[in-house]
């Protein structure tokens, strides 16, 4: 408890005077009493020890242990970092903000020229408390003797703890201020008193005692400064931390009985905690069978590491890496002191199966942990498992820490415009965790790989998502889908992986070997804390295969590299060619149509033919034109019954449900009627962690990588039952057009998304006439042939073609990898700076919303999504897809909400500027959920006018542009 005797005597009865009156936050911030600055200090520095023996990793730990200078002193360290960051609050710069307040404090003596600050603010609108308080610290740390180094790495953590961390130039008060923002005189003993006066309230015996003895990697710090920020917010919660307004009544003691209260209301919880490092029996037991050979070597791999580091296992669909991470994982954890696992799925339809099956080994490992799995995307509200898992949060998640952002605190000092606060979910079962920007703070996450890519962006509040990194296992599934724009995202973040310490878990079944190189090397040079590391990477001897890297305290990396047979045989793949007329570009929209149809009715020949004992197909278009096209045809010859389709323009609801069926449908428990038949028309939603078993496949061209994905749909399991004429696995290709004595024509699409390059790469290695593929042994020399350079892969009647193709190639990449330069978190060049000041200079910003990030971290034409709801022309009311009535100006009942929300549907590219104009129904201005989404009003016919295009809507095709 303070001690206000003793202050008295010790800074005289103005300093202690102030003490008592400088707020920290408004009553209106403090559940209606004004909370003293040194109270909230005080209060988050409680939560800091909660998070210390509750939350953090034991690598955390000891890595905090190592930089205050030995076992046990790590713990305090943390708590005093936590808690000072408020500091810049004992100046004018915020005390002056709130009349109530600013008038008690000059009751004291404690003034400031007004004209003056407000010039000040005006030159430098952000110089407000949280960089008042990086000046602060700096300049009282010195006076206590602390280290330049020291200095240099502490004050950007108080500088920074609202988002974004400027530089040492920024923090100089401005000019023509003339001191009046800072504080003259008196104000300079206060702010001395203040950081006394906590610093030994927490238990140092003064500044001198606190500092650290090393200094952290940039990793360490940006994770630390994630850490304050949450025990800032936590303890900004004016349910649990109403305002204290005596100084008397200020004590750790106090603060720590009202953290306890917010803990246990809030429901946080760390990871596994410490974990024994499991013996080869627990596979079985995880997983319910005996590992193979594969996951016996990538779980002998792991053990074998000298230190964290990067894993890469490369093995064919099905032959059980997702067991084998997760085996991996616990191995790791376990090991280098792990609190808990991000999964990263390439796409959010590929992370709800994983959130199921991690939520299963989760339990295996412990029954308690499953239900601290949060899963992690956009349209997470539609997945059913989430969904029963959700309990009523109320308006808690949305409103419980507004106090953090006072006085217009969000505003982002680098030209970011403010961004709407994201809409928050009211059921859940880890609610703390579901807020903005908290996600991944969660102990066990499943989520789109994009949620690891952000953590590598030029974005405020960047350090919360280091800090739901740092202390996990990463996996990171079906990484060879990160293109050259995203790559760059996730070799920045691998950087600050390896330097962090976090092991990380490449899966693929496809990499090519640049791409195994590039990420093995991110990872090591972030380990080593060089701008660059060049290492020698070996090939795999064979396939399955593991490659493990990590730096050993020596400095000189170290890598294992094994390779085993896989636990099937090899399938022989025959693969055929059905050509396609491919129409030239000047061809009229008629005749392009006219060959469209001449192409489908030879698809629905074929699959007449192939399927006349039955059996299934899986069909795999390039684009969502091309596969309606498709399912009209084979709906017209086989009956709705016979046919499914599936693509990305279907709302949110129905493509759910749909996905949903095509994987009971086609899965591999499914029991098939032997007579039955049944025909999937899909896009590349089909290509990847998909789980379908299928007869046949038929698919438009794509680059060896992918094609090879789509094979691994193709008899699947072996105790799946075929009709004789398709027990032997066949692939018809479509899409393209073989020409004699030159390069084939692609179809426009495939053009479009994958570029002539890899296609007539690709086109180049296809099996001849009685010669098939044997999958999976064939996959790494077929997908190294494809990316590699040697030019005499393609015939010599298509090199002309493909040197230009290469060529419209290495400049699109070079291209695309110089946008996304410019969001990287580092800067070129930056990569062995010490500390984080200017950490947020350098390049372009990427706003933090959801929709920001994601055109940041992925390179394509912009789309947007609407709500389809639909209003005839004699009906004053809109309504749903479905005919539910909402009202006049679209007022939503809570009753019908959910079908709104699932009414959304993401509109082709070519629409967006058309898009632009929609805006929210009148009734959905006031909705939290529903205030920012753009209507598209459908007639008693479901069409809709865009620009000069008309789009249509229903359940069976999807969006459709007419």
């Amino acid at each position: 408890m303070v001690d206000v005797r003793e202050l008295s005597e010790r800074y005289g009865p103005v300093v202690v005077r102030a003490l008592e009156t400088l707020w920290g936050k408004s009553r209106g911030r403090a559940g209606g009493t004004t909370n003293l600055l040194l109270a909230h200090l005080v209060d988050t520095a409680a939560v800091a020890e909660l998070l210390w023996d509750g939350f953090l990793a034991r690598s955390t730990c000891l890595a905090l242990d190592e930089v205050a200078g030995g076992p046990g002193r790590g713990r305090r360290l943390f708590v005093w970092l936590c808690g000072v960051h408020d500091c810049g609050k004992a100046t004018p710069a915020h005390q002056r903000l709130w009349p109530e307040g600013a008038e008690a404090v000059r009751r004291l003596g404690l003034t400031w020229v007004e004209s003056a600050a407000v010039a000040g603010a005006k030159q430098q609108r952000r110089w407000r408390h949280d960089w008042a308080g990086g000046l602060m610290t700096r300049e009282v740390l010195a006076g206590a003797g602390w280290d330049v180094r020291q200095l240099d790495w502490v004050w950007p953590l108080v500088a920074g703890h609202h988002g974004a961390f400027p530089s040492l130039r920024d923090v100089q008060e401005p000019r023509q201020a003339k001191g009046q923002l800072r504080g003259r005189g008196t104000w300079r003993q206060v702010q001395q008193a203040v950081l006394d006066v906590f610093t030994q309230e927490i238990g140092f015996g003064g500044l001198g005692e606190v500092e650290p003895v090393v200094v952290p990697s940039r990793a360490l710090q940006l994770q630390l400064s994630g850490l304050v920020v949450m025990a800032d917010w936590i303890a900004s919660d004016e349910r649990f931390f109403v305002g204290v307004d005596d100084l008397r009544l200020v004590s750790l003691d106090a603060s720590r009985e009202r953290a306890a209260s917010a803990w246990l209301a809030l429901g946080l919880q760390g990871g596994w905690g410490a974990l024994a490092v499991p013996g080869p029996e627990a596979f079985r037991d995880r997983f319910g069978y005996a590992p193979r050979p594969s996951q016996v070597m990538v779980g002998e791999a792991v053990r074998r590491m000298g230190s964290p580091g990067i894993v890469v296992v490369e093995a064919p669909m099905g032959e059980g890496k997702t067991e084998a991470a997760q085996s991996a994982a616990e191995v790791l954890a376990a090991r280098f002191g792990a609190g808990g696992v991000f999964v990263g799925m390439p796409t959010q339809a590929t992370s709800d199966p994983m959130f199921t099956r991690t939520r299963r080994w989760l339990e295996a490992v412990d029954e308690n942990l499953a239900s601290r799995v949060v899963l992690l995307h956009g349209k997470r509200a539609f997945n059913r498992e989430w969904k029963a898992l959700l309990e009523d949060a109320g308006a808690y998640a949305d409103e419980a820490f507004c106090g953090v952002d006072e006085f217009g605190l969000e505003d982002d000092p680098y030209g970011v415009e403010s961004e709407a606060r994201d809409v928050p979910e009211r059921r859940a079962p880890a609610e703390w965790f579901l807020g903005s920007k908290r996600g991944l703070l969660a102990p066990f996450v499943v989520g789109t790989v994009d949620q690891l890519l952000y953590a590598a962006t030029r974005t405020r509040h960047v350090m919360l998502r280091m800090a739901g990194l740092a202390g996990k296992v990463v996996i990171l599934d079906e990484v060879h889908a990160c293109d050259v724009y995203m790559s760059q995202f996730l070799q920045e973040a691998l950087r600050w992986l390896g330097q962090a310490g976090v092991p990380v878990l490449v899966l693929s079944a496809t990499l090519a070997p640049a791409q195994r190189q590039a990420l093995v090397e991110a990872y090591l040079a972030g380990a080593a804390s060089r701008e660059e590391l060049r290492v020698q990477v070996p090939v795999p001897s064979g396939y399955p295969s593991v490659t493990a890297a990590w730096l050993p305290a020596s400095g000189e990396p170290q890598i294992h590299m094994d390779a085993t047979g896989s636990w099937r045989e090899d399938l022989g793949v025959r693969v055929r060619i059905v050509p396609e007329a491919v129409p030239g570009a000047h061809r009229s929209r008629q005749e392009r149509e006219r060959l469209q149809g001449e192409a489908d009715a030879r698809v629905g020949d074929l699959l007449a033919s192939e399927l006349a004992d039955g059996g299934t197909a899986l069909v795999i278009r390039n684009s969502v034109a091309r596969a309606q096209s498709l399912y009209e045809e084979l709906r017209g010859r086989f009956g709705r019954d016979e046919v499914r389709l599936l693509h990305a323009r279907f709302t949110v609801a129905r493509r759910a449900d749909l996905t949903e069926e095509s994987l009971r449908l086609l899965g591999p428990r499914t029991p098939r009627a032997r007579d039955g038949r049944l025909i999937l028309v899909a896009t590349q939603l089909a290509e990847q962690s998909f789980d379908v078993d299928a007869d046949l496949l038929v698919t438009d061209l794509a680059p060896v990588d992918l094609l090879l994905q789509r094979i691994g749909r193709l008899h699947r399991h072996e105790d799946t039952w075929r009709p004789d004429r398709l027990r032997v696995p066949q692939v018809f290709l479509t899409g393209f057009e073989p020409r004699e004595g030159r390069e084939p024509a692609f179809a426009f699409a495939s053009e479009m998304i994958y570029g002539r390059h890899l296609l007539l790469r690709t086109a180049a290695v296809l099996p001849g006439a009685g010669e098939v593929w044997s999958v999976p042994g064939d996959v790494p020399e077929l997908v190294a042939r494809v990316y590699g350079a040697d030019a005499s892969l393609l015939p010599q009647m298509w090199r002309e073609a493909g040197e230009e193709a290469s060529g419209e190639q290495e400049n699109r990449d070079r291209t695309r990898a110089e946008n996304a330069r410019q969001f990287l978190l580092t800067a070129p060049g930056e990569h062995e700076k010490r500390t984080l000041a200017g950490l947020h200079y350098g390049g372009s910003t990427a706003g933090s919303n959801e929709d920001s990030l994601q055109a940041a971290v992925r390179d394509g034409d912009e789309s947007v999504e609407v709500v389809l709801v639909v209003q005839e022309e004699d009906d004053a009311v809109f309504r749903t897809l479905a005919g539910r009535a909402l009202s006049v100006n679209g007022e939503v009942a809570p009753e019908v909400l959910e079908e709104v929300l699932g009414s959304v549907v993401r509109l082709p590219p070519k629409l967006t500027q058309a898009a632009a104009q929609l805006q929210p129904l009148p009734g959905w201005h006031g909705h939290p959920w529903l205030r920012h989404s753009r209507a598209l009003v459908l007639d008693a016919s479901r069409r809709a006018r865009l620009g000069d295009l008309t789009v249509s809507y229903d359940d069976e095709f999807g969006l459709r542009q007419e």
